[in-house]
């Protein structure tokens, strides 16, 4: 089986494996593919230090390393104890194996208890993927770092750490009562037998196929268009997020087997540019508006051009107010189907699905010619 197909077996293995989580786990893998950080924010117990474990796991090679931060958290506990014998040696190093900074994917629980000793060092790993020891930058190859959190911080020298996980979910205890029982069934992870899993090598190659997916210019329309939206809500996400975001939407398209950034990936982007979770629903509604608005005046269209037909078959009291009301509906109606004709072609413009429009001006259409035969006949008497 070739990589990109284990990758899909991989994820499905992983869908079923964790319920209720088909968008956190296909945000870990986006993750893998894009080199980029997953903050998961929710109670104990929803399965955010497994779901990072298991992806771990199915990389075949690759280093783990987990911690729980508190705020008596030392830097020894994360980066390693310093060398005896280094410092025999007037030199401050660490010894690093098995610690974070030899691990390929990490999870740190309560990543925001970290204190200003560790914060620093953590900022230089996450983001340059670097660790300073005994004086020189060391590279690290960190893949990808799960943080969790189940409150968000308030501190500005936490923010800059908050800022370094690209995507972020929130969860919440498997919600529908047929999957809670199908949960009580599950094996325990690592209980079954043969897994899809990947070399590190195979991630590589994925992770150079990924970065080629094509972002052409209607979806870089499309997303000026959102950060403007968004900025008139007051949500704003940097500079440096939204171009990190164009990573995380090639890495979605591959997953999904494209080779080009289509409008469905852009629903990604509702783990990325909020940063409040009271700021979700906006950002949900302006993607919605974005990639759906269309289609929705185009069913209110027809909702009126429905209207107006009933009206202008009223049974009217003379003759006279039959043929304005029909002539009045028949006016409307026409400039009703002149705006479908504009969406149609607004659509078209954006590569957008037309097929619920089309149908839509169709039946317009065919409202039109029902009251302007109406109206014809109005005359005719």
């Amino acid at each position: 089986m070739e990589a990109r197909a284990r990758l899909q077996a991989l994820r499905e293995e992983l869908r079923a494996q964790f319920l209720e989580r088909d968008e956190l786990v296909d945000g870990a893998l986006v993750a893998l593919l894009a080199r980029a950080h997953v903050l998961v924010v929710g109670l104990p117990g929803t399965a955010k230090s497994q779901v990072a474990h298991e992806v771990c796991r199915r990389i075949s090679g690759a280093t783990y390393f987990q911690w729980l931060l508190t705020k008596f958290t030392t830097p020894e506990e994360l980066f390693g104890p310093v060398s005896l014998r280094a410092l025999e040696q007037d030199r401050y190093e660490r010894v690093t194996a098995g610690m974070l900074p030899r691990a390929h994917v990490a999870f740190l629980d309560e990543v925001f208890k970290a204190s200003s000793a560790i914060l620093n060092a953590l900022l230089t790993l996450v983001n340059e993927r670097r660790f300073h020891n005994a004086g020189v930058a060391e590279p690290v190859p960190l893949l990808t770092l799960f943080g969790a959190t189940n409150e968000l911080p308030d501190e500005d020298e936490l923010r800059a750490l908050y800022d370094r996980f690209l995507l972020r979910y929130v969860v919440d205890y498997v919600q529908e009562d047929f999957r809670f029982l199908k949960l009580l069934t599950l094996p325990e992870p690592g209980a079954a037998g043969a897994v899809a899993a990947l070399s590190l090598a195979e991630l590589e190659a994925l992770q150079a196929d990924a970065a080629r997916v094509e972002v052409g210019q209607a979806r870089l329309g499309e997303l000026a268009r959102l950060r403007r939206a968004l900025r008139q809500k007051g949500v704003v996400a940097s500079d440096r997020r939204w171009r990190q975001a164009l990573g995380a939407l090639r890495a979605h398209a591959y997953l999904n087997g494209r080779a080009a950034v289509a409008e469905a990936d852009l629903a990604l982007l509702g783990h990325v540019l909020w940063q409040d979770p009271a700021e979700r629903a906006t950002v949900q509604q302006a993607l919605h508006d974005l990639l759906s608005g269309h289609e929705e005046e185009a069913r209110q269209l027809l909702f009126q051009a429905r209207e107006l037909l009933e009206y202008a078959r009223r049974d009217f009291d003379d003759e006279d107010q039959a043929a304005r009301a029909a002539i009045e509906a028949y006016a409307k109606i026409r400039k009703i189907a002149g705006r479908v004709e504009e969406l149609i072609e607004e659509a078209r413009t954006r590569g957008r699905d037309l097929e619920l429009v089309q149908a839509v001006r169709e039946e317009i259409n065919d409202i039109q010619r029902d009251v302007e035969d109406g109206a014809a006949k109005q005359d005719v008497q």
